[in-house]
């Protein structure tokens, strides 16, 4: 009865008095560290200390041998105090009278570490109690470990994985049998034992630990050992990946130890390489990176500022997360989109010609104009005036809808709704989502959210559908079927597929890839906003991109065919038919197109002119010249023809030209007008030579540019480069520096157009 109310006296005493415990009332720091264990960054406590948590699975087996073989030979049998080690300590301190040694166990080195107590007698005792009460509480496992994190090691530094890390820049898990011996003895005089400072002190202290252990790891091993010099280096504060460190700090504030996705490997390297551009970008210009592992979505990367110690490129900004525009990097989704549609296929005759869509006239980057182009031409060179095409074809509300459907987050003005500006930057999205968007690009049409977190949900979305996606990537990556056999595959042994985009004014240059393996995204810009002339993605982020690839992705592509969805199929311009489907004088120029869902969609339906794309013309049996019932001078023969869209007609090549339009008129029917007809280059005839004047050095030409007959505004063109756009019945001046060829084209709002050509010599 006695011995059982003691027992609950004491079981009592312990829950009133339990003793302080780690995250209760022990200083609260924090480390995030890699996938492999190394730290991207710690965050200390009130007192500056750097401590890493490990568990004793991830520390050296020497060390722990060298731990308990020293300090604490019965750790695994007693029950948190040794009586003999007490009672041997008593006698040498009566004898000597001081302490020659201590007596406590690791676990009452543990009770000290946690709760501070004098090296007095009472102290001693209390000492002794915490210890009983952590045997109660813990296994010896987990006592241990409570050790291996707080045991003191020099300075700022607690535990053995800070201390490996901080003197050696390795993990505890790696420790040799000489290293292993000089951390298990720091903590008896943590100040005075430091390899950084005082190494032949540390030598010496080292020898007597080695000395111990002889019986366990044998003579040989520690004779090799005490041939290893003491060599640390210099403490320094682990910083990788600082502002992605600083975000899971923020989400994860309780815990000590943050455990990330992140391979400090291709960390360093994306790191390194961001610093190696720093010399050539201009004050305040910053950079962010990210890195995402295809097959599992897991971030391998994350650098949201070029340089964290520079303030004057707004460091501490993390651009992965920040809104900005992406210019012209959401077009691979909008062909996707309008591939799964049944819209396009990848080689739909699209038209790069100034228009004007209810208003909105977008213009190239070069401002320059390609005439008729096929979607693959349009995504490689980033057309803006095709992109503004599907999308109104497609609808600006639909697009943003099935965006958002995919899993990338879209920021508009506020106030506004999607228009047709969406997809040339006039909206707002993060690196972090659109390298999620991209994935989907090598993930079968399936987008992700990165994952920071091993463990951490999958969260994923149907982007577009296995063939579009197949199609996409390899536009991008090789330019289609056509590329693919005409370079013999080049682009297919690349293995990359990416896309860039520059914002209006130059603010942010983009760049977004996939391979196999990664899927990539970079920016470059200022995080204030402002403009950054001459940076655009091709020039300054698109580098940038290819040597991250190349640094952390060195694995040959791997063979890839087309899904069941996805096959080849010749097609003719203008109609955007099959070969097969169209009779051969309608088929004015042949492309080998991907289709999709066995569908060939026909050319997008003329926005200039009214009426079918196949029409019936009449000759002039005898003259073959071009007439009409009310004035054939004899019998009439019926020709099929097919039109090419109206804003095309002007870029049409000779060749192209003679089978697509009708030949004259004869001179009974010359009353009647060609379609064409109605607006007139005047002043200049086509074929004219302009000579400079004078000897030597001659004077540049200028030519006063006027036409007749046009309606609302006229577009200018020379060689396919817009030069301005005046009202109708105004002229324009330009000169001609450069002696050559020219081809002056002006245009109308109703699709009517004249072209002459002329030389200067």
């Amino acid at each position: 009865m006695v011995l059982a109310a003691l027992l609950t006296l004491l079981l009592i005493a312990d829950q009133f008095f339990s003793p302080p415990l780690p995250g209760r009332s022990a200083p609260h720091a924090q480390v995030v560290v890699a996938r492999d264990g190394t730290p991207l960054r710690a965050f200390p406590d009130r007192a500056h200390i750097w401590r890493h948590p490990v568990r004793m699975d991830e520390v050296s087996a020497r060390y722990i041998e060298a731990v308990v073989g020293y300090e604490d030979r019965f750790f695994w049998w007693h029950p948190g105090v040794n009586p003999l080690a007490l009672i041997r300590a008593a006698g040498q301190w009566v004898q000597h009278g001081h302490v020659v040694s201590g007596g406590s166990t690791l676990t009452m080195q543990v009770a000290r570490i946690l709760e501070p107590t004098p090296h007095t007698l009472p102290g001693k005792l209390r000492q002794i109690a915490r210890a009983l009460q952590l045997e109660l509480r813990f296994s010896k496992r987990e006592i241990l470990e409570l050790y291996l994190t707080f045991a003191p090691m020099g300075g700022v530094l607690e535990g053995v994985e800070a201390a490996s890390r901080a003197y050696f820049g390795k993990p505890a898990q790696r420790l040799t049998e000489s290293e292993a011996a000089l951390l298990a003895v720091m903590p008896q005089l943590p100040s005075l034992l430091r390899p950084d400072r005082y190494p032949e002190r540390a030598r010496l202290a080292r020898e007597k630990v080695l000395e111990r252990m002889k019986p366990i790891w044998g003579a040989a091993a520690v004779a090799d050992a005490r041939q290893e010099p003491v060599i640390a280096q210099t403490v320094r504060e682990p910083l990788l990946a600082p502002l992605f460190a600083e975000r899971l700090r923020r989400l994860k504030p309780s815990v000590t130890r943050i455990d990330t996705t992140l391979d400090a490997n291709v960390q360093t390297t994306v790191e390194q390489l961001l610093a190696s551009r720093l010399a050539i970008l201009p004050p305040r210009v910053s950079m962010a990176a990210l890195v995402v592992d295809n097959a599992t979505l897991e971030v391998r990367a994350y650098a949201g500022s070029a340089d964290f110690s520079d303030d004057e490129r707004f460091s501490h900004v993390d651009m992965v997360q920040a809104g900005r525009s992406p210019g012209s990097a959401m077009k691979p989704f909008l062909y996707g989109l309008a591939l799964d549609e049944g819209l396009i296929h990848s080689e739909s005759l699209l038209a790069d010609v100034p228009q004007s869509f209810s208003g909105y006239q977008p213009g190239n980057f070069q401002a320059n104009f390609s005439g008729p182009v096929g979607m693959t031409e349009a995504l490689q060179k980033s057309l803006n005036v095709p992109a503004v095409e599907v999308l109104d074809r497609l609808g600006s509300q639909r697009f943003v809808s099935l965006l958002r459907r995919g899993g990338l987050k879209l920021e508009l003005p506020r106030g506004g709704t999607p228009n047709l500006s969406v997809i040339l930057g006039g909206v707002a999205v993060n690196l972090e989502g659109m390298v999620g968007a991209y994935t989907a690009l090598a993930r079968k049409g399936v987008s992700g959210k990165p994952r920071y977190l091993p463990g951490a949900k999958l969260e994923e979305a149907r982007m577009v559908s296995e063939g579009a996606a197949f199609i996409i990537r390899d536009v991008l990556e090789s330019g289609g079927p056509v590329t693919r056999q005409l370079e013999n595959g080049v682009g297919v042994r690349r293995g990359i597929a990416w896309k860039t985009g520059t914002s209006f004014g130059f603010r942010d240059a983009w760049a977004v890839g996939v391979s196999d393996r990664f899927t990539v995204g970079v920016w470059v810009g200022r995080p204030d906003g402002t403009p950054n002339p001459g940076f655009f993605g091709a020039n300054i982020a698109a580098p940038l991109l290819v040597d991250i690839f190349s640094a952390v992705d060195d694995a040959p592509p791997l063979p890839r065919k087309p899904p069941s969805t996805v096959s080849q199929a010749k097609i003719c311009w203008p109609l955007g038919l099959r070969t097969e489907a169209t009779p051969p004088e309608l088929c004015h120029q042949e492309r080998t197109a991907w289709i999709l869902n066995d569908v060939a969609p026909s050319t997008f339906p003329d926005r200039l002119r009214d009426g079918s794309p196949r029409y019936t013309d009449y000759r002039d049996a005898a003259s073959g010249q071009r007439v009409r019932a009310s004035c054939a001078p004899s019998a009439m023969l019926a020709v099929e023809m097919a039109r090419w869209p109206a804003a095309l007609e002007p870029w049409l090549d000779a060749a192209t030209r003679q089978r697509a339009l009708p030949p004259p008129l004869a001179p009974e029917c010359a009353k009647t007008q060609a379609p064409e007809a109605g607006l007139k280059i005047v002043g200049i005839s086509d074929g004219e030579t302009i000579r400079r004047a004078g000897s030597g050095q001659g004077q540049v030409p200028e030519l006063r540019l006027e036409a007749r007959g046009g309606q609302e505004d006229l577009i200018w063109l020379v060689n396919g480069h817009q030069i301005g756009r005046v009202t109708a019945n105004r002229s324009l001046t330009q000169k001609f520096p450069d002696a050559g060829r020219y081809q002056i084209t002006v245009m109308d709002d109703a699709g009517r157009y004249d072209r002459v050509e002329i030389s200067v010599r």
